[in-house]
């Protein structure tokens, strides 16, 4: 008979990646864990769990499950006194997931105060610019460019980044001058190598009123946001890239703007939770603490 602390217990190890981690959360033995998890399996008839000697991830099954008790889960927690009162501090994980950049340089300055407005509180950052699966990652949210694809997630979105083109001084004065779109054609480019796909991101731009896509030829392609940083500012040519990413950059004069009046439309930042009516209270002020940075 499957009874809720297996469920409870397959989800801790959904969430760690690990049964040992998991034990400690749950104040209980490894073994006790593991075996609970082994009969959770031979009820259901199904494998929950890819064991290696170095790590534990989610069958298809497993993320399947991890999805639909996930939002049960929330909601039993949310019943704990320390979680519905309001006077209650805020504690526990919280799991979050952003891309390296911008959750070292936006994400981390959020965090840290948030860690000293609730202390009970405990941070477990997870920086990528792949596009990590929440569910399967075992996050509590995940820090987003773009639009939301899907729709059993929620998304809120609390900033908007300009994608701008620049390049070194050295480089500008080096080569033509760039009055249009159509100048691009004459200058040297390094691209950004999407980690999802592996394909080249395309440059944008708005002229006339109309988006405008370009795909410039580039020997130079890197897939690390402040790798592109780095080889613009030693004047490998133009690159195209989130303000935030160059703002002290340009402050110094290191980098210079070029095509100001093309800018594309801002790229959306997105934190991305759940679809569940309820959710834990550490979750809550995460999202509030980062919808803040949409007001100030």
């Amino acid at each position: 008979m499957k009874n809720l602390s297996q469920f409870l217990n397959f989800a801790a190890v959904a969430r760690h990646g690990s049964f040992a981690n998991a034990a400690r959360d749950l104040s209980l033995a490894p073994s006790s864990v593991a075996k609970s998890i082994a009969r959770l399996e031979q009820e259901l008839g199904v494998r929950l769990f890819n064991r290696t000697t170095r790590s534990v991830h989610l069958t298809a099954e497993g993320q399947t499950l991890f999805a639909k008790c996930s939002r049960l889960l929330d909601e039993i927690e949310s019943l704990d006194l320390h979680s519905v009162s309001d006077a209650a501090e805020p504690s526990g994980t919280i799991r979050i997931g952003a891309p390296i950049g911008y959750g070292t340089r936006v994400v981390v300055p959020v965090l840290t105060a948030l860690q000293r407005r609730y202390p009970a509180l405990e941070i477990d950052l997870r920086l990528s610019d792949e596009q990590v699966n929440l569910v399967k990652e075992g996050l509590d949210a995940v820090v987003r460019f773009g639009t939301l694809s899907d729709s059993s997630m929620i998304a809120r979105q609390f900033d908007s980044q300009p994608l701008i083109l620049c390049a070194s001084p050295a480089y500008l004065a080096a080569n033509p001058k760039i009055r249009n779109v159509n100048d691009l054609s004459n200058h040297t480019f390094v691209v950004f190598r999407m980690p999802t796909d592996g394909r080249d991101r395309p440059l944008e731009f708005i002229a006339d009123g109309h988006p405008v896509t370009i795909s410039p030829n580039s020997r130079f392609r890197i897939s690390h946001g402040e790798a592109l940083v780095n080889a613009a500012v030693r004047d490998a040519g133009m690159v195209q890239m989130p303000e935030f990413m160059a703002r002290s950059l340009l402050d110094s004069g290191a980098l210079q703007e070029v095509l100001h009046q093309f800018r594309p439309k801002p790229l959306p930042v997105n934190v991305i939770v759940p679809g569940s009516r309820t959710r834990p209270v550490r979750v809550e002020v995460l999202v509030e603490a980062l919808m803040k940075l949409r007001s100030d």
